[in-house]
């Protein structure tokens, strides 16, 4: 997904114009993110945005660096090589392991391996720790069953589905977009289930004519055309020359497809004759302001960036594992349509851009991203349950006795961990609701952790 996000060492984040200052006494908040595309991230970078504003100190970290002798690295690459050259295998991987529960040993061990480093991430005064990759959320919850985490952990869902690696045990509050994966996370036994909605950049918003106009423009588009905005992560994967040669050839719309850092792809649609390719964009939100409608096959921050812009989103020949579980999750939630068959795509592409679908879609979308709450503000509101006094590491957490791994494991077996660590990811909507009451309720959630 086409994202600027990717803070992979520790750091506070700089002061700027629109953040208030800060006391030297203000309370932090630790984030745990993954570089692994760029979804994780993004999702992390404006969760600490907001928290600053909000007189947090905020330290980001990639979990990838926190495992031990550069692992984190090799297993991004054994999950992109897998979902790349052997996406059926990927598949079976993710369906094996949905809903197992526990890890298995070897990911267990991986998980271990974390600790030291991570426990270093957790000065004396932070008041919470957040993850938003489920690899850090299970070390998180592991740590805090066994004590040696003294303030809350907080998950934040960031898809749409829930695959099992991103419950935890000993995690105080699941934070989750929608009721949907509010649901599958608490059948799931997750702690502290909470509907918070989604977190996008503020400048994705719904564009006006004039704004629309003037994005085209600037990225050279045609004036009057349907366009529909192809995008495939910020790794390019997935059948996408076959689907920008489908949109293409169904005449319902102009494709613009963006290849992330998949310079290769680029170059081939181009040979192909795509007349409208991207690489790398800065910009999204103006290139969001440019289109009618958006064509996904992940299901990631980049839907939730479209539903904030007022796009109407397809799913269409998503990736194997969380791409197809994410699509049908949306689509049960009525946010995205699945589109499972070349032969609807010029069908359910019209409904979008012309009918009643896409005008519903797109009311659904916006109805997400409604004023006074978000999962900013629930993060703030479990940190401010922690008194002052308590401890963020519980005492000798920091000189854990850590059980180490052998490195020397084929990189066969280290892409089937990677796929298992890294693939991941009344009504519910009564049961899980996302009103303000729902934020002061966090504090009793803590009720039984922390007093």
């Amino acid at each position: 997904m086409p994202h600027r996000g990717n803070s992979a060492k520790a750091c506070a984040l700089p002061p700027s114009s629109d953040v208030p200052s800060q006391r030297p006494s203000a309370p932090r908040i630790v984030i745990i993110s993954a570089s692994v595309g760029a979804g994780h991230d993004g999702a992390a970078d404006e969760l600490a945005r907001r928290l600053q504003t909000d007189g947090f100190l905020v330290d980001r970290h990639d979990f990838l660096d926190l495992l031990p002798v550069r692992l984190g690295r090799l297993l991004s690459g054994g999950y992109h090589r897998l979902l790349t050259w052997a996406p059926t295998g990927y598949q079976r991987i993710y369906a094996a392991t949905e809903r197992t529960g526990r890890p298995g040993p070897l990911v267990r061990a991986l998980f271990r391996s974390a600790e030291r480093r991570t426990l270093r991430t957790v000065t004396p005064d932070t008041r919470a720790v957040v993850s938003t990759y489920p690899g850090a959320g299970q070390v998180l919850g592991a740590m805090r069953s066994r004590g040696r985490l003294g303030v809350p952990a907080i998950t934040y869902l960031t898809d749409f589905s829930v695959h099992s690696l991103w419950v935890a045990p000993g995690i105080d509050v699941h934070l989750a977009v929608h009721a949907i994966p509010a649901g599958q996370a608490h059948a799931q036994g997750a702690a502290g289930v909470t509907v918070t909605g989604p977190v996008a950049a503020e400048r994705f918003t719904p564009a006006t004519v004039g704004e629309r106009r003037a994005a085209r423009v600037r990225f050279a588009l045609p004036e009057r055309s349907p366009l529909a905005l192809l995008v495939a992560g910020s790794w390019g994967v997935g059948p996408v020359e076959q689907v920008a040669a489908e949109i293409q050839e169904s005449g319902a719309a102009v494709p613009v497809v963006v290849c992330g850092r998949n310079q290769a792809l680029a170059e081939r649609l181009r040979k192909a004759g795509v007349e409208h390719v991207y690489g790398w964009v800065a910009d999204m939100p103006a290139l969001m302001s440019a289109a009618d409608v958006l064509v996904q096959n992940a299901g990631g921050l980049t839907s939730l960036e479209a539903f904030a812009s007022g796009l109407p989103v397809a799913s269409y020949r998503c990736i194997p594992g969380h791409g197809q579980t994410n699509a049908a999750a949306l689509q049960e939630a009525g946010l995205a349509t699945w589109i499972q068959q070349p032969a609807s795509l010029k069908p359910v592409l019209d409904e979008l851009l012309h009918g009643s679908l896409g005008h519903q879609q797109r009311a659904r979308g916006l109805a997400l991203f409604r004023p006074g709450n978000g999962p900013a503000q629930a993060v703030a509101a479990v940190a401010r349950t922690v008194p002052h006094r308590d401890r963020a590491v519980s005492p000798g957490g920091r000189r854990p006795a850590i059980r180490r791994i052998r490195l020397g494991v084929p990189v066969a077996t280290a892409a089937v961990a990677a796929t298992v660590l890294l693939g991941v990811g009344a009504p519910i909507a009564e049961a899980y609701g996302d009103s303000p009451a729902h934020l002061g309720a966090l504090t009793r959630i803590l009720d039984g952790h922390e007093r």
